[in-house]
């Protein structure tokens, strides 16, 4: 069995979207089963799901996982709750995918959503088979230090 490794991509600048979805397309050409997970990104079609779901592959949008900054009265509580259950819902289909990349996983630390140690512990308990990229800003020393390529954009 392949241990699958985990790829940080994080940074004030652009385009770790961009190198995730790159990411995607390149492991599906080469037979790989993708899963593309993306959180606190507005409600609306287009753009790179719909170029993923054209590839056949997987998505799946968590909408109800919203920016605090942009929501400044969004319930917390609630926040925290279906974030948890998104993660969950992730780590229990991983075993499925070569490949699970999880878009603006960070923004969820550096919003303060979940705890640095939530996340490195989502991060160690995660399918050991399947290769892991966790992108957005915010990623904390603990989430850099356990991670195999960290990227900074």
């Amino acid at each position: 069995m392949t241990k699958g490794l985990i790829h940080i991509y994080t940074g004030e600048g652009k385009g770790k979207t961009t190198v995730s979805v790159g990411l995607a397309v390149r492991a599906k050409s080469r037979g790989w089963r993708v899963l593309f997970a993306q959180f606190m990104k507005p409600d609306y079609t287009g753009g790179e799901l719909d170029l993923l779901q054209k590839l056949s592959i997987e998505t799946r949008r968590f909408i109800e996982i919203k920016p605090p900054s942009f929501y400044p009265g969004i319930d917390r509580t609630e926040l925290k709750k279906h974030s948890f259950e998104a993660l969950r819902e992730i780590q229990h289909s991983a075993q499925d995918f070569d490949l699970v990349i999880i878009d603006e996983f960070n923004n969820l630390v550096g919003a303060g959503i979940i705890s640095e140690s939530e996340a490195v512990n989502f991060m160690k308990s995660f399918c050991e088979s399947t290769e892991l990229v966790l992108t957005g800003r915010g990623a904390t020393e603990g989430m850099i230090d356990i991670a195999d390529y960290v990227t900074y954009m």
